[in-house]
């Protein structure tokens, strides 16, 4: 029982077409489906499922909410159990709720955050099949993501009055939804305040992350890619597309992952990542980064931060 990965991400996007101009041309997604309420849904080529991410009409950039795939519909009404014993409230959307995909358990993080869990998804196939597949399909575009990856979240974070939605919200998804703790980084007296925290599912450094802030939103998603040099091209389309770019090709102390962090027209930062890092498994210590060597757990090259990437989220 428990999550097996992300499912999808929903976006609020304020120019339509450029959204999905940006996303197609340059992540390298297709569009899959539209909706009657003008919602798009694309995919990544090595993704199975129907989408992987939802764009909304609005008048502001933004998280709509994130969803986790669950490996049997079972596992909902288990998962809602649990989730209300732990005292967050939930509801179950029907199947249809969303196109092509199962009844989801619908919920808040304790920061605030709506997260859905599903466990069914139209199945339309990876675009090189699953039968003697080739390793890359022909008409591979932009900078050719292969999935969504994992996305961070921006968590209210006040030391002066106690608010700590970080480790609220880490508590959370290990006690409930069986998230394994990666990485951490703690500041403040005696390293006794976790400011940020990154957790898996899977065997990746991480497929949820919490930073804390002075406001809840959403930092960044992020797209998988197979390398250094794909990272590098990517920035390369991200030039010849004019993408406002927000920190250049560099790699992260933090997951040990090979980066590019930019912007898609309507402000949403996105993330090209390369370098699965190392295997997460159950027995594997946490690594822990302490305030005075987050700039290089960040921005592991120059061991300095970027003021943007912690000011400016939606």
């Amino acid at each position: 029982m428990g999550v097996m990965r992300i499912g999808h991400a929903s976006l609020k996007v304020m120019d339509m077409a450029e959204a999905v101009r940006h996303y197609e041309k340059v992540i390298g997604m297709k569009t899959t489906m539209q909706d009657k309420q003008g919602n798009v849904y694309l995919k990544c080529w090595d993704e199975w499922d129907k989408y992987s991410l939802v764009l909304t009409p609005s008048d502001q950039a933004g998280l709509n909410h994130v969803a986790y795939k669950v490996q049997h519909d079972a596992d909902l009404d288990a998962l809602r159990q649990r989730i209300e014993a732990y005292g967050i409230s939930t509801t179950m959307l029907p199947e249809g709720t969303m196109p092509a995909t199962g009844r989801m358990l619908q919920f808040d993080l304790p920061s605030g955050h709506e997260m859905r869990l599903y466990a069914t998804k139209e199945f339309v196939g990876t675009d090189v099949g699953s039968v003697n597949p080739d390793p890359w399909p022909d008409d591979i575009k932009g900078a050719g993501a292969h999935w969504l990856d994992h996305c961070l979240l921006m968590c209210e974070l006040d030391p002066e009055t106690g608010v700590n939605k970080v480790a609220e919200n880490t508590r959370f998804v290990m006690e409930c939804l069986d998230f394994g703790l990666a990485e951490q980084v703690m500041v403040g007296p005696d390293s006794r305040i976790q400011a940020a925290t990154w957790l898996y599912r899977t065997t990746t450094p991480h497929d949820i992350a919490f930073v804390g802030g002075p406001r809840r939103g959403l930092h960044h998603i992020s797209f998988f890619l197979d390398s250094w040099h794909d990272v590098l091209k990517s920035a390369d389309i991200m030039a010849k597309n004019k993408v406002r770019i927000d920190v250049a090709p560099t790699r992260h102390g933090i997951t040990r992952g090979e980066t590019i962090y930019f912007f898609d027209p309507s402000g949403n930062r996105n993330e090209t990542f390369a370098g699965l890092g190392y295997l997460t498994q159950p027995d594997r210590p946490v690594t822990t980064w302490t305030e005075d060597h987050m700039g290089s757990g960040i921005f592991y090259h120059t061991g300095e931060l970027v003021p943007s990437f912690t000011e400016v989220y939606t």
